[in-house]
């Protein structure tokens, strides 16, 4: 075989996820619900890293995602680099950023907070912890409550 050859073929347009922490590929397939494009998509897990020792990586060829999804991939990997593809070249490569406020994804835990007793929005103030790199807080609007973005459910 030959080494220069790449063994996923290069897509004309669309995104590429990057540097995907391996342990949450699959959360991040599964939030961005992949089974039901009908477009190619390449999923690779347990790829070599010089950053992490293993990494994952998505090609969504033909497909954008949304605001709302890159904040939800934000909030579980904000390592993981989108690549933007235009006509087989890169045109935009950026790490994902995490939002300083999330609204409508997150399901808040206080099972006394007004937003799982009445129908409306949650809203939560987005931080990072002091005392690690890149650990994800989130604090309720309404009740105040303080949670990892790794413990919260997303909507």
């Amino acid at each position: 075989m030959n080494k220069d050859k790449m063994l996923v073929e290069a897509i004309r347009d669309g995104i590429v996820l990057d540097h995907i922490p391996a342990e949450k590929l699959f959360k991040i397939v599964a939030l961005l619900r992949l089974d039901t494009l009908t477009t190619p998509v390449t999923i690779g897990n347990n790829l070599m890293s010089a950053r992490h020792k293993r990494k994952g990586i998505i090609k969504m060829a033909d497909h954008f995602v949304s605001s709302q999804e890159i904040d939800k991939i934000a909030l579980l990997a904000p390592e993981v680099h989108l690549n933007v593809i235009r006509d087989y070249q890169v045109t935009e490569k950026r790490q994902v950023a995490l939002p300083s406020e999330v609204k409508g994804l997150v399901r808040c835990p206080n099972p006394k907070c007004i937003t799982n007793a009445e129908p409306m929005q949650t809203r939560f103030h987005v931080s990072t912890e002091e005392d690690s790199d890149q650990k994800c807080l989130l604090e309720c609007h309404y009740c105040g409550r303080k949670t990892r973005a790794e413990e919260v459910e997303l909507l």
